[in-house]
């Protein structure tokens, strides 16, 4: 089989023995077709009668040309963040329960599989959001985040009093548990059971939804995703503040800090099958449209 992908990397969902039979059947094909193929480390053990080559979840994307990963869309997130500085594509086969971002089920293997590393698919790019935590004018933490990047309240039961400029113009105060900012990728996720709307893949934008604010009047806007957003609090007394980027938690945040928000320069590149179709996935996942077809063929009968 012709195909521009000669190393492969699988990258599983971690510590769960639930995946072991795909990714035996997934590597049994990679090998059968003469791929070079290395795993995650936490994964390798559930190659079922194989010792397939290793490497630490952080590394692989240095001796890969392709990666994919199989779970949910955590996994799914936690690849993209391993490889993001690689420039390589990335995979998604759906063991989970919703997956927005994973598009092939075990079922479909080696089927859609077989397309994709023959050359036939359809390639989107998913830019992250870098994370900056600023205390003293110096950088204490840096994270990067493929959905969203969550301020929230922590160990207390008292709102924060947040402040956010874009590219340094003021735009407003606001009295909340919290402000979510989320990638267009983020937008079917946390930002979406906030109350935020659902930004098309393509879209370069960027949207922040506040988390139960005080006062209803805040509501989600939706900005340039070229914009640095900047983050500071107001508080007549030393709270903490907890940030989460995606799955990664940045705890013991003071109110002296600043959070700087940009979008990486680098993004990611996932390959779908060929048919991809964005909208069907809202409708199956979000479950639109459930009783269009026999309402149609009501109608017409």
């Amino acid at each position: 089989m012709q195909t521009p992908f000669s190393t492969i990397g699988i990258i599983g969902k971690p510590s769960d023995p639930t995946i072991a039979e795909t990714l035996s059947v997934l590597y049994d094909y990679l090998k059968q077709n003469l791929y070079k193929v290395i795993v995650a480390q936490d994964s390798a053990q559930f190659i079922q009668d194989k010792t397939p080559e290793s490497c630490p979840i952080h590394n692989i994307g240095q001796h890969c040309d392709l990666v994919i990963a199989v779970g949910g869309d955590g996994t799914f997130l936690s690849a993209a963040r391993a490889i993001a500085k690689h420039n390589i594509p990335l995979i998604g086969i759906n063991l989970g329960r919703l997956g927005f971002l994973v598009d092939i089920s075990p079922a479909e293997l080696p089927g859609k599989l077989h397309g994709i590393l023959g050359g036939h698919y359809t390639e989107e790019a998913r830019y992250l959001l870098r994370t900056k935590i600023i205390r003293d004018k110096q950088v204490i933490h840096e994270e990067t985040a493929v959905n969203e990047v969550a301020i929230h309240r922590w160990v207390t039961s008292s709102m924060i009093e947040i402040i956010t400029k874009i590219d340094t113009v003021f735009l407003n105060s606001q009295r909340s548990d919290g402000l979510i900012i989320s990638t267009p990728t983020g937008s079917t996720a946390y930002s979406l059971s906030a109350g935020g709307p659902i930004l098309h893949p393509s879209l370069n934008a960027l949207v922040l939804v506040p988390l139960n604010p005080h006062t209803l009047s805040n509501r989600p806007i939706v900005i340039d995703d070229c914009a640095e957003i900047e983050i500071s609090f107001c508080q007549t007394k030393q709270i903490n503040a907890l940030v989460t980027c995606d799955q990664i938690e940045i705890p013991d945040v003071l109110i002296s800090d600043k959070i700087l928000i940009k979008k990486d320069p680098k993004p990611i590149r996932i390959l779908h099958p060929e048919g991809h179709d964005y909208f069907q996935i809202l409708r199956n996942k979000l479950n639109w449209s459930s009783s269009y077809s026999t309402q149609c063929h009501a109608s017409k009968s």
